[in-house]
C-alpha cells in the first residue's frame, strides 16, 4: 500500500537533482559580454558614426581645453607695464610688449595703441573687432560638441527602432517566439541606446564646461578693454 508513495517520492527526488544539475550547468555556461562584442552587436552602420563621433569629443575636449586654458592665463601686471609705458610716452615699449605676449588681451590692447592718436570711438571699434577674432577662435569647433550631444542619442534611437525592427521581423518569418532568434535585434537596440546616451552626456557636459571656460575669458576681454579705454580717456592723454 505504501510502495506508490514512496516510488512518488523518489521520482520527485530524481527531478529535483536534474533541476539542480540544470541549474548547475546554465550558471556554468553563463559568459560575461566584452566590450568588442558589445560593439559588434551594435551593428556596425550604427557604432562607426558612433566611433568617429567619440574620436571628435574627444579631440575637441582636449585640445579647446588646452587653448582655452592658456588664453585664460594672462599676467596680471601686463596691463600694469602697459600704463606706464603709456604715462612715459614709451608707445612702442607697450606695442612690443604686447606683441610679444601671446594671449588676445595684448592683441587687443596692441590694436587699441596702433589707433592712439584717432578718435576714442574709433579706437574702441578696432578693439572690439579684434576680440570678436579672438572670441571666434576660442570657440572653434564647440559648437560641433553641441552638435554631438544632440546627434548622439538620435542616432541611437535609431539603433534601438531598427533592433526592435529585426525583433519583429524574426517573430514575423518563424512564427514562434524563441529567445535566441529574437537576442540580436534586442541586443542591437539596448546596446545603440546606451552608446548614444553616453557620448550624449559626455558632450553635452563638455560643451557647458567649455562655454563657460569662454564666457570667463570673454569677461577679461572686456575688462581689460574697458580698461584701456579708461587710460587714454584720462586728462592730458
Amino acid at each position: 500500500m505504501f510502495n506508490i508513495p514512496i516510488l512518488a517520492q523518489t521520482d520527485l527526488g530524481e527531478a529535483a537533482s536534474t533541476a539542480a544539475s540544470g541549474a548547475t550547468g546554465i550558471i556554468e555556461t553563463t559568459k560575461e559580454i566584452t566590450l568588442w562584442e558589445m560593439i559588434q552587436a551594435g551593428g556596425w552602420y550604427i557604432m562607426v558614426p558612433m566611433a568617429i563621433m567619440s574620436v571628435l569629443l574627444i579631440y575637441i575636449s582636449i585640445e579647446r581645453f588646452l587653448a582655452i586654458n592658456k588664453a585664460a592665463r594672462g599676467e596680471n601686471s601686463f596691463m600694469q607695464k602697459v600704463k606706464e609705458y603709456i604715462h612715459e610716452g614709451k608707445i612702442d615699449a607697450a606695442r612690443n610688449l604686447c606683441a610679444t605676449t601671446d594671449n588676445p588681451y595684448a592683441r587687443m590692447v596692441e590694436k587699441g595703441i596702433t589707433k592712439i592718436g584717432k578718435p576714442l570711438k574709433d579706437i574702441e571699434a578696432s578693439i572690439e573687432n579684434v576680440g570678436k577674432v579672438e572670441v571666434s577662435k576660442l570657440e572653434k569647433g564647440v559648437s560641433l560638441l553641441a552638435t554631438i550631444a544632440g546627434a548622439a542619442p538620435m542616432i541611437g534611437f535609431l539603433g534601438t527602432v531598427i533592433g526592435m525592427i529585426m525583433t519583429f521581423n524574426e517573430m514575423r518569418i518563424d512564427g514562434q517566439v524563441e529567445i535566441q532568434a529574437l537576442s540580436g535585434g534586442i541586443m542591437m537596440a539596448m546596446v545603440t541606446t546606451v552608446a548614444g546616451l553616453i557620448l550624449g552626456i559626455f558632450s553635452y557636459i563638455m560643451y557647458n564646461m567649455l562655454v563657460a571656460k569662454v564666457g570667463d575669458v570673454i569677461s577679461k576681454m572686456e575688462t581689460t578693454s574697458l580698461e584701456f579705454l579708461d587710460l587714454l580717456d584720462e586728462p592730458g592723454k
